[in-house]
Order: structure tokens, then C-alpha cells, then sequence
């Protein structure tokens, strides 16, 4: 982050504008609003300034700007149209240590007035370092439309009972419930409908039953597949849990992008495996997501792809009910779809492919191999998973049972990211390919003349920067 987001408390201090236009006037008023004492400093005052003036509520110096205006203040903001007068204003207040805004001018600024949502006491501010106000504006409307307009009452009940809910309830967990049940259910409908008597007799009512039962509920396991690394592409039941769980339990295959949209103090523990280095073995993780959930703790266990397809979620599963642990199991984008999609491969075609078959480039020790002959048969596309680190051996089986050196290939790696590259060529010198390019996991091979589409949409062979666009939506849109 550019800036670090602080609201600051300006209540009953002297904060300074400096400017005396129609933009310190706005500045003045957000200030007033904020409950600071507010002391304009500008020769003249535009006529946006009286309401202000009227209602008492601004002392105005009609006089210039001098360095020694700022003794004892709490910020101040430089809103003039001359910036020699602005650059004095913000050294001034950088040797005396004082916060400062300098409208429009972010290298002189220590701080900056963001968009906001007022609910009061419910603030949401919005900004973009800086860069572009009119988005975070934009931003802001948005947020402004899904607020209600009564939620600031809502936070204000909860204000008045915090302290009471604190002695009844004594642990983390039984107020954090506590809180959610109040914010989805009955209480929050009065509020946020003006009704305040009823939502004080449901808040204490339900207060009155969470300390009777004194417990914090059975805890519960949301198996969730994060998809194949793009946040965008979580389904919403998956953010929504993600912002539910306590303790959130990730592989290595987990983008950051995707863990940062968990709820901020919730545990993370990683419980990575990849080839060669299991740094957490999967009955050490079955364990422990079945122990924090009989802590009452609600865990998601979240997985890259589907969890379903090559992620041992079916193994995952066995135990919580094994153990009559409550789940939930949420399909994400497993990472062929994803994969195929941001490198514009068509995974079927009625002219090349019409069937896909995906296989995992590692199997159970003393498993039984895959059925070679069956997937050397033209007129298919397969897709391997982890099968980087094995693609000779591949290459080398496929070839042996029949496929043509010459039968397109391609290995996508860190597929939907934004450093995604794809390496497109045959299975004859794929490996040559991969090798020179220094291809590192996690990389998904996809193998068929679907490949060669992938020309069609006038992507290079190797993709340093952002996805080609999708073969079949280009097509559409043609259409």
C-alpha cells in the first residue's frame, strides 16, 4: 500500500485550511464535520464559505499565510491556487511535524482525504494514492448504494451493549458469533429499519440466550476450491465463506491475491505438498481441520482448482465424516478450464476434439499407470496435472503408444496470473521448449490439435504478459 488507511481524531482540536476558494471551503466543511476547530486563514472568503461563517462554526484570519499560524495544530490542509504559497504551507508543517494535505499535489502531501461513505458511525473511505479521485469517487457511489441508510444506527446499538455482551460472553469466539447472529438476523432488520425498540428487546433477547447456552456451536469445515489462481474467478459461496471462516487452512497453489480475501484476522496455516516435499502430510492435515473444528471453529480448507478433481478433497471429505464434523463443499474452476480459457485453447472442438480427458501426472506409489493406448487415440484433448516434472516421461509414452512427435502441445504455467506464459509447440520438442524457457511448477500440460487454435487468436507461442483473449469469445462476438 502507498498509504497506510488511519482515521484520525480531530475532535476539539485546531485544524488549519489555508485557502479561502470553493475547495477549502468543502475542505472546511468535512473538517467541521469531524467535530474539529476549525481556523481558515485566507485574505478573502469565497460565498461558499457562508454557511460556515453564518452558523459560527469557522474563525476566519483574514491575512496571509505565515509559518507560525500553525502552532498547536492537529492537520492542516493547503487548498490555495498559487502553489509557492502551498509548497510554504507543507514545509512548514513537515518541520513541526503536523499531518498535511496539499490539494492536487501528492509529493507535498503526508496525507490524503479520501472518499467518503458517511453512515456516521460507520465511515468508509475510499482512495487510489492519489491517482484517480474521479475512480474513487466512483468507487464511493457504488459503496453508497449498497449501504443502508440506517446502518450508522445499527453500529450505535452496538456500541451502547458492547460492554454488557464483553462480561457475558467471555471468550473471542462466543462474542465474534454473537455479533454475527445480531448482524444477520432480527435485530439488524429493526434497525436498519428505523424500529430501535424492537431491535434493543431482540438484542436482549438474543443475548440473554447465547450467555444461558454459554457455547460457541459445533464448529464446521467449508472445503472450497479456490480455482486456478485469478481472485476474480472465486465463486461468490467461496468469498462468502472465505469472510466466515476463523482459521483458514492453504496449499502452496493459494495466490496470494486470493488468501488476502480472508477475513483479515483470521489464522492462517499453511499445509503446503508439492513433489519431493511434503511440508505438511495430508493425514497431518486431515487431523488438524477435524481438531479445530471440534474447537467450535469454523475452517476452510482452501484448495487451488476444485477440490474435487486431483486435490484430495475426497480424501478430506472421508474424515470429517468419519468424525460427524458438519461440511461444506464448494466446485471452484479447476485449473484445465482456467488455463485453457486465459491461453485461448479450446479444451473441445467439433472439427479437433471431442472428448477431454484430464490426468494427474502423479500417481499413488504402486498405482496402477494410465492407460496409455486409450489416451493416445486422436480426436481428444488431454490435459495433464503436475506433470512438469515428468513431461519426458510423458512425451516418451504417449509417442510409444502411437501419437505423432508432430501432435501440438502446450505448457501453461501460473496459469490466469497475471506473469502467466504459455510455451505452445509439439510434443516432438516441447520438452526442448519447457527447458529453455526454465518453466517452473505449478504448469498444466495440455496435449491435441486444439493447440494450434490457439494461433488463431494471434497469441505468440510464449505469453510474457497479459492472456491473448479467449479463442471461442472472439468468435462469438464475429458471429
Amino acid at each position: 500500500m502507498d498509504f497506510l488507511p488511519i482515521f484520525l481524531n480531530v475532535r476539539g482540536r485546531t485544524t488549519i485550511v489555508v485557502g479561502g476558494g470553493a475547495i477549502a471551503a468543502r475542505k472546511a466543511e468535512l473538517l467541521v464535520r469531524s467535530g474539529a476547530r476549525v481556523i481558515v486563514i485566507a485574505p478573502r472568503l469565497a460565498p461558499a464559505f457562508d454557511a460556515l461563517l453564518v452558523k459560527a462554526r469557522i474563525e476566519h484570519r483574514a491575512e496571509r499565510f505565515t509559518p507560525e499560524a500553525l502552532a498547536d495544530a492537529a492537520a492542516i490542509i493547503a487548498a490555495t491556487d498559487q502553489p509557492s504559497i502551498n509548497a510554504l504551507v507543507a514545509e512548514a508543517a513537515r518541520a513541526r511535524g503536523i499531518p498535511v494535505n496539499v490539494v492536487d499535489d501528492l509529493e507535498l502531501s503526508t496525507f490524503i482525504v479520501p472518499a467518503i461513505v458517511d453512515r456516521d458511525p460507520v465511515i468508509v473511505a475510499v482512495g487510489t494514492s492519489g491517482n484517480a479521485p474521479v475512480l474513487a469517487r466512483y468507487v464511493r457511489e457504488r459503496i453508497e448504494a449498497l449501504l443502508p441508510p440506517q446502518l450508522g444506527k445499527l453500529a450505535t446499538l452496538a456500541g451502547r451493549w458492547r460492554r454488557r455482551v464483553a462480561k457475558s460472553l467471555r471468550t473471542v469466539l462466543e462474542r465474534r458469533r454473537f455479533w454475527e447472529r445480531v448482524f444477520a438476523g432480527p435485530v439488524a432488520t429493526h434497525a436498519l429499519a428505523g424500529r430501535e425498540v424492537q431491535a434493543e428487546f431482540e438484542l436482549r433477547r438474543e443475548l440473554k440466550r447465547s450467555a444461558a447456552a454459554h457455547t460457541t456451536g459445533s464448529g464446521e469445515v467449508y472445503i472450497v476450491g479456490a480455482g486456478p489462481g485469478d481472485p476474480d474467478l472465486l465463486t461468490l459461496k467461496a468469498a462468502r465463506l472465505l469472510q466466515q471462516a476463523d482459521v483458514v487452512l492453504y496449499d502452496r497453489l493459494i495466490s496470494e491475491a486470493v488468501l488476502d480475501r480472508a477475513r483479515r484476522d483470521a489464522e492462517r496455516i499453511y499445509v503446503g505438498k508439492e513433489a519431493g516435499d511434503h511440508h505438511v502430510t495430508q493425514e497431518q492435515t486431515e487431523k488438524l481441520m477435524v481438531e479445530l473444528a471440534l474447537q467450535g471453529k469454523r475452517v476452510c480448507r482452501l484448495k487451488g482448482g476444485d477440490p474435487f478433481i486431483f486435490g484430495r478433497g475426497g480424501e478430506e471429505l472421508q474424515s470429517l465424516i468419519e468424525h460427524q464434523i458438519p461440511f461444506t463443499v464448494v466446485p471452484g474452476i479447476t485449473a484445465a478450464l482456467g488455463a485453457a480459457a486465459y491461453s485461448g485453447i479450446p479444451l473441445t472442438h467439433r472439427d479437433h476434439a471431442q472428448s477431454v480427458t484430464f490426468v494427474t501426472g502423479h500417481t499413488r506409489e504402486g498405482g496402477a499407470p494410465p492407460e496409455w493406448r486409450e489416451l493416445a487415440r486422436p480426436g481428444q484433448t488431454l490435459v495433464f496435472y503436475m506433470g512438469l516434472s515428468q513431461l519426458r516421461k510423458i512425451v516418451a509414452e504417449l509417442a510409444a503408444a502411437g501419437a505423432p512427435l508432430s501432435l501440438p502441445a502446450a505448457v501453461i504455467e501460473r496459469a490466469t496470473l497475471p506473469d502467466q506464459r504459455v510455451i505452445a509447440a509439439t510434443l516432438g520438442t516441447l520438452a526442448a521448449e519447457v527447458d529453455a524457457a526454465q518453466v517452473r511448477s505449478p504448469a498444466l500440460l495440455i496435449v491435441g490439435d486444439v493447440v494450434t487454435l490457439r494461433a488463431t487468436s494471434g497469441a505468440p507461442g510464449i505469453t510474457r504478459s497479459a492472456p491473448p483473449p479467449n479463442v471461442l469469445a472472439t468468435r462469438a462476438r464475429k458471429a
